[in-house]
C-alpha cells in the first residue's frame, strides 16, 4: 500500500534581470542554439558517411 503524498503547487521564482545582462542571455542563447545547428549538421554527415562506407 501506498503512501499518499500531499503535492504542493510549484511555486514561481521572480527575479530581476537588468537589461545588459538579458541581452548577454539572450545573445549566450542564440550562440548556444548555432552550436547546436552545427553539431547537428557534423553528426548527420558522420552518420551519412557511415551509411555510405557500410
Amino acid at each position: 500500500m501506498r503512501t499518499a503524498q500531499m503535492t504542493r503547487p510549484p511555486q514561481t521564482l521572480y527575479v530581476t534581470v537588468r537589461r545588459d545582462e538579458l541581452r548577454q542571455l539572450k545573445d549566450e542563447r542564440e550562440q548556444l542554439q548555432q552550436e547546436v545547428i552545427r553539431l547537428r549538421a557534423q553528426l548527420q554527415a558522420q552518420l551519412a558517411n557511415q551509411a555510405i562506407s557500410c
